[in-house]
């Protein structure tokens, strides 16, 4: 992101919405314009034999031709990202154009294909053991509307790599545009030589849909991107699952830190597809001594600060009540407000604003809402703290052991590593936007489908294989 300026995002922008002037009656979950979208079934059951016959398919395919098929979903994914970017948004309601644009430039350049599968041997006096990363089969994927074809186009191409079919079952708000993304990857597919379905998807997923691709027998790996409540389900499955499941990442500033740098860095990350990656900072505990130099920076940086009690009725709006089984009332998030600009939510408590409004920033305690919930929504609290064992204490508490990910900005190695070793997530972010732990303006691979849960991690293309071992005994040591 760093290397994208704002007039190549404004351009960028103002040539979608010319070229792309579409309204809901030109697509669907299966169409998009004249474009009929291929892999997609009504029936799950006809969705998992396809899959299977894609996995057959690409299973008799070389390493070449299956590296070739993902160069091709790279090239479209590059070409078509404006696109997936409008739709995303359109469909959704959530995020921004010019940002989910940037996420499938990033899916396309930083997701490790099949350099990613490695074998390995060992020998010995008792000859040569040959390990190789061998496919699932079938892998069934149920995706999110937060990165709804980024993820489907991250996932596909490391599943292909990894030799597998796939069948999604998309979350039902992104239907459309998780769609366009599962006719992509069948459309690079066919140009490259490869089966003209190779991943499948739904008319309608539903939760009866995901509960068939959980027990049918063809499908031999789950893979889950998506909240707690389906990774319960996949995780309940009795099959091998990967689950991908939610964070509340906290960020630590102490006296240390370049507050210039810090100010600009949070907001950056806070606001990227307005907060919808659940990397994405979500609240932060600064040292008493600098946090109102951060707050103005970060009010140079396009946030707005508001007071106590317009965070309580802005608290009113995002959170609605809810009564559970047991006639219980609790406050979830309102689905109506996830994924919205700064100006669209102040709007709802009265308060006019500009478009260079990015972020709401306000101080809390730490027992807040705001602390405590991951809202998905550039809204930001700002926790005083004293010290840095008060910041740990409080952090890694607001984290709620989800594991997932962390961020500080600091220059104190003593204190990076001592909150890195307390919260114990699978990434943790210093000095720089929370996007650079998936690659952005960071080193490494990039991937939606963060496994803290289940511990793969960072997922790839090796995440979806199996371990096979063939033994020689007595034979090819030559040493």
């Amino acid at each position: 992101m760093a290397n994208i300026s704002e007039q190549e995002i404004r351009e960028v922008v103002s040539q979608v919405l010319n070229r792309m002037q579409t309204s809901t009656s030109d697509w669907d979950s299966t169409h998009y314009g004249t474009r009929r979208f291929v892999g997609i079934f009504a029936d799950m059951n006809d969705a998992i034999v396809a899959a299977n016959e894609g996995y057959r398919a690409v299973r008799a395919m070389s390493v070449e031709q299956r590296e070739a098929i993902i160069t091709e979903i790279r090239r479209l994914t590059r070409a078509e990202a404006p696109v997936m970017a409008e739709l995303g948004v359109k469909e959704t309601g959530m995020g921004k154009v010019e940002h989910k644009r940037l996420k499938h430039i990033l899916v396309a350049d930083k997701t490790p294909g099949t350099e990613d599968i490695v074998s390995s041997a060992k020998t010995g006096d008792n000859g040569l053991t040959l390990v190789e990363m061998a496919p699932f089969g079938v892998v069934g994927a149920i995706t999110p509307s937060t990165n709804p074809s980024e993820t489907v186009i991250c996932n596909s191409i490391g599943m292909i790599a990894a030799g597998n079919g796939v069948v999604f079952n998309p979350h039902p708000n992104a239907i459309a545009v998780s769609n366009y993304a599962v006719d992509l990857v069948n459309r690079a597919s066919k140009a490259a030589g490869g089966p003209e379905v190779l991943v499948c998807s739904m008319v309608k997923p539903t939760l009866d849909s995901a509960s068939v691709m959980q027990s049918h027998p063809l499908v031999r790996l789950l893979v889950c991107t998506g909240g707690p409540g389906v990774v319960r389900a996949v995780l309940s499955s009795g099959k091998k699952a990967i689950g991908a499941g939610a964070g509340n990442p906290p960020v630590i500033v102490d006296d240390t830190a370049d507050i210039i740098k810090a100010g600009k860095d949070i907001i950056d990350g806070c606001t990227f597809d307005n907060n919808l990656p659940c990397i994405a900072e979500k609240e932060v505990f600064a040292f008493r001594n600098i946090a109102d130099q951060l707050i103005r920076e970060m009010i140079k940086n396009g946030a707005y600060l508001i007071s106590a009690a317009e965070a309580d009725r802005l608290a009113s709006v995002v959170l609605v009540d809810v009564k559970d089984k047991s006639g219980k009332t609790r406050k979830v998030i309102n689905r109506d407000c996830v994924g919205r600009d700064a100006k669209v939510l102040l709007s709802k408590i009265g308060i006019n604003v500009g478009a260079d409004v990015r972020c709401i920033i306000c101080e809390t305690s730490f027992e807040h809402i705001f602390v405590q919930e991951e809202l998905m929504m550039p809204i930001l609290p700002i926790v005083r703290v004293n010290n840095i064992d008060e910041a740990i204490d409080l952090a890694v508490k607001a984290e709620h052991g989800n594991r997932h990910t962390a961020h500080m900005h600091s220059k104190n190695i003593d204190n990076l590593s001592r909150f890195a070793r307390a919260v114990e997530t699978t990434i943790f972010v210093k000095n720089a936007p929370s996007y650079a732990g998936i690659g952005f303006g960071g080193e490494g691979h990039a991937t939606f489908t963060i496994a803290g849960p289940t511990g793969e991690g960072i997922t790839s293309a090796k995440s979806f294989t199996r371990q096979r071992r063939c033994v020689m005994a007595d034979s090819f040591r030559i040493i």
